[in-house]
């Protein structure tokens, strides 16, 4: 069972269209037309984020879960929930 990722995750910067979000080294773009549950969110809400696997990601405040592929090919997971 792997253990805890700990690596760095954090929000850097958050914009009308989306945020960004730094995994360990990797930088990579959260845009709410493909991630909608983020759009209504407050800054707290979207900063507060745990990275408990190398491909799962979890903003507690919200209750999102998303695996880090579906941010970086968000193509290849074409389901997207309503508003």
């Amino acid at each position: 069972m792997p253990g805890n990722n700990t690596s760095a995750v954090e929000v850097s910067i958050a914009s009308n269209q989306g945020f960004w979000l730094l995994l360990g080294q990797e930088e990579l773009f959260v845009p709410f037309n493909e991630f909608p549950w983020f759009q209504k969110a407050t800054f707290e809400q979207i900063s507060t984020i745990e990275w408990p696997s190398q491909n799962h990601l979890y903003w507690p405040l919200i209750d999102v879960d998303l695996s880090v592929e579906s941010i970086r090919n968000p193509q290849q997971f074409p389901l997207i929930a309503a508003h």
